[in-house]
């Protein structure tokens, strides 16, 4: 009985839907974080009677049925979230579509919505770093400070300026690198709110002035995610396998009841 495998075939999909938005919802809070959602498509069909349509008579519709659903995709919305105050003079967001760029001790690079970033101090000197000590990116290399550092600007096209103790004139040090991509949802998530730049996504597009956003200092963005959406979505995705499950005990009694036939 296809109604069986067809119904297993929903209640799958329905757990990855599940497994997906419960995702989302613990990821309420991470700063810079983008919500996903699952797409599916519908499997194979079994034509039992094709249409014979002949002279303006005949059958003019095919009987068909379907084998069920598969995921095929899980897309990432880059819609910015909301920006949130903080006052600390190293946290920044990005008004925009860029992505800071961050280089492991791998020398691998990866990108980030998430800028709060931290300062990691050796031998007196000063680095811009992320919270798992990735070194972030300038177009003069890793975003080095310096020594006896009074204070950190930066303006809103990403110059890096630092102001140092007992001086008055501040110095400019570089600009933050900001990217951008030809198609952002084809990057790959490797977790620690970072992405990996893939075939899919294209090569990272260095911005000129202004086209991957304006960068604000003393504000983080927080992640995407509607709580009372995954909420609505969860509830559909559970009556959905619900559903789901009726049918696999609906075609189960049918069985039964066949297998009890008697001449």
């Amino acid at each position: 009985m296809r109604a069986l495998w067809t119904a297993a075939s929903g209640m799958k999909a329905q757990q990855l839907n599940v497994d997906t938005i419960s995702n989302n919802l613990a990821n309420v809070n991470t700063t810079g974080f983008k919500k996903q959602r699952v797409e599916f498509k519908d499997l194979l069909y079994e034509t039992l009677s094709r249409t014979n349509l002949d002279m303006g008579e005949g059958k003019p519709v095919n009987l068909e049925v379907g084998h069920g659903v598969m995921p095929i995709a899980t897309t990432r919305s880059f819609i910015a979230g909301n920006f949130e105050q903080t006052n600390s003079s190293l946290d920044f967001a990005i008004e925009g579509d860029g992505f800071f760029m961050v280089r492991d001790e791998n020398d691998n690079l990866f990108y980030t919505r998430d800028g709060s970033f931290k300062l990691s101090i050796l031998d007196d000197e000063a680095r811009l770093v992320t919270s798992e000590g990735y070194f972030v990116q300038s177009d003069a290399g890793d975003v080095e400070l310096g020594a006896d550092i009074a204070d950190i600007m930066v303006s809103q096209n990403g110059m890096i300026t630092v102001k140092r103790k007992g001086e008055e004139e501040a110095e400019e040090l570089g600009q933050l690198s900001l990217v951008t991509f030809a198609n952002p949802a084809g990057l790959q998530s490797i977790g620690k709110n970072l992405y990996a730049q893939t075939t899919a996504s294209g090569e990272a597009i260095e911005a000129i002035e202004g086209e991957a956003g304006k960068v604000i200092q003393g504000f983080l963005e927080t992640s995407n995610v509607q709580v009372v959406e995954e909420m609505i979505k969860l509830i559909t995705a559970q009556r959905a396998y619900e559903i789901n499950s009726k049918s696999i005990q609906t075609a189960d009694q049918m069985l039964e009841q066949a297998n009890n036939l008697r001449r």
